[in-house]
């Protein structure tokens, strides 16, 4: 019964070292956030408001940080565009690693021919890249979230499986698993009160990551025109609409947005890989 005390759900082992860029990061990320959770009432104006007597403006009181070639207002757009830019990442995110983790866990407890179905039928999304597969279920829906989110996890469902799997087939030979089964627990019981829980921490790592590529892939979905509608806030879409600015030499419209995309995807790895290597040292 001891024996089974120590394996307990370790969700603790998600924090991580007091390490200054694992901090920053940290603070980054939760700074993206509740700028997103609070823009409408940190936007200064209106996002999509056109001005074009003040297209291009430079810094001002009135706009910090400029005004794209719309004469729609630089900052406003950055938060609200945050909202869309974190919203479709979080999509992605959920659906693989709920799919991912049910379809790992699956595998790996059931072996034989559940094991072998479910493995190959993962494998075989390897093989079609995922913004491939968003393109073409965008060409079919038209321009939106929704698809593009739905396309990209299904893409990452695989690699949420496989990791799902091969630390469920190395827990499920750990002494408490035998001690609960002696015990008469239910294999359900076992997965969802013991199994998944001691795994999380490496999946929430894993997810963290996912994220910030998710953001990435979105972000260049949009930036193709096959993203979010045309009006919509969206850091991808400012970056496309931001391209003539810079050739005519304003490029703060252009700059912005990939700045913090580029930003955020780093706090989120770093936040991501930190977390992986807290765990990876405490089950040394």
């Amino acid at each position: 019964m001891s024996v089974a005390l120590t394996r307990r759900p370790a969700l603790t082992r998600l924090r991580a070292p007091r390490a200054p860029l694992y901090l920053l990061s940290l603070g980054f990320a939760a700074l993206i956030v509740a700028g997103a959770l609070f823009a409408p009432w940190l936007a200064p104006h209106d996002p999509n408001a056109v001005d074009l007597g003040q297209a291009l403006a430079a810094p001002s009181a009135d706009h910090p940080l400029g005004v794209d070639a719309a004469g729609r207002d630089t900052l406003s757009r950055l938060l609200v565009g945050a909202r869309t830019s974190l919203l479709g990442p979080l999509g992605v995110v959920a659906f693989s690693t709920l799919a991912g983790v049910a379809i790992g866990v699956a595998a790996a407890w059931r072996g034989g021919w559940l094991d072998s179905v479910l493995s190959r039928s993962t494998e075989l999304v390897f093989a079609f890249p995922g913004m491939l597969l968003a393109i073409l279920i965008v060409s079919v829906y038209g321009e939106g979230l929704l698809a593009p989110v739905i396309a990209l996890a299904i893409a990452y469902l695989p690699y949420v499986s496989r990791l799902t799997r091969s630390l469920v087939l190395a827990e499920r030979e750990r002494p408490y698993v035998a001690a609960y089964r002696v015990q008469g627990h239910s294999a359900l019981s076992i997965c969802l009160r013991h199994v998944v829980p001691n795994v999380a921490p490496v999946v929430l790592a894993q997810a963290a990551i996912n994220f910030g590529y998710a953001l990435m892939d979105l972000a260049g979905l949009s930036f193709l025109g096959l993203g979010v509608p045309a009006l919509t806030p969206d850091w991808g879409r400012m970056v496309f609409d931001g391209q003539t600015a810079v050739q005519h030499g304003y490029p703060l419209s252009a700059v912005l947005p990939c700045a913090a995309i580029v930003l955020t995807v780093v706090a989120f790895n770093v936040v991501g890989e930190r977390w992986a290597d807290r765990v990876a040292r405490r089950d040394r």
